[in-house]
């Protein structure tokens, strides 16, 4: 049995433990061993974002120290944060002849959690089922930034019983962005709203997501709406059975 390392994020940990869940459990499913590196914290995104790059630098340091003790590949439930890894990292440490090549090499081994099953796996079904309709939101790191877009829809394809209704807008930025959310908070806000009556065209009662920070703004903002459509992670859709 091959194993992977888990890395799964602050919004993971904290309020999403129920798609790390998932993942392990769909994971050992299809014969992967997953571990979790108990050192692992902030990617440092929100620093990087904000512009505190020697804050950036210590936490990704930290991460390049923490998971270079583990061996085999790094998955990851968030599109943003692989992005981090796999882009910003060494472009942190460009001018740093010891720490390049370090952030290189963990660039090379993470994957995002889609990625990873139909790029690396071949796994296309994972054997999931659900009744009903589903929509899914294209977020911005995973479709722009890392290039993915065609994994998590032709898992969400092969999901029996489940009806795939395309969302209109659908690579159109939630409004969360990181700090963009705090920094532009007006322009945050109509970003969301028009995601969500971009939603309601659709009549999904779900909407499916692969980044927990989309999950979380718009999850969010249907709840001040009072509306009754649920986000959930692409991850719990693969897991029901």
């Amino acid at each position: 049995m091959s194993t992977i390392q888990l890395f799964v994020t602050c919004l993971v940990d904290t309020f999403y433990p129920e798609t790390a869940e998932a993942i392990v459990s769909i994971l050992d499913r299809l014969g992967i061993s997953v571990d979790f590196p108990q050192a692992q914290t902030c990617c440092g995104q929100p620093q990087f974002n904000a512009g505190l790059r020697l804050d950036a630098r210590q936490m990704a340091e930290h991460m390049i120290r923490s998971f270079e003790e583990t061996h085999g590949d790094i998955v990851s439930p968030s599109g943003s944060c692989v992005h981090m890894i796999r882009h910003n990292y060494p472009e942190l440490f460009g001018d740093d002849p010891n720490w390049l090549p370090r952030a290189q090499t963990l660039a090379r081994r993470t994957f995002e959690f889609t990625e990873y099953l139909v790029d690396e796996l071949g796994v296309t079904d994972v054997g999931a089922k659900w009744e009903g309709v589903l929509t899914y939101h294209a977020s911005c790191h995973l479709t722009l930034g890392l290039e993915i877009d065609q994994q998590p829809r032709t898992l969400l394809a092969n999901v029996k019983g489940a009806t795939i209704e395309e969302l209109p807008e659908a690579e159109d930025c939630c409004g969360f962005g990181g700090v963009f959310s705090v920094t532009h908070p007006e322009l945050s806000a109509e970003f969301l709203k028009r995601k969500i009556n971009n939603l309601e065209k659709t009549q999904s009662p779900t909407l499916v997501v692969a980044d927990t920070g989309c999950i979380m703004h718009i999850a969010g903002g249907l709840h001040r709406q009072k509306k009754p459509q649920r986000v959930v992670h692409i991850a719990e859709v693969l897991n029901h059975q």
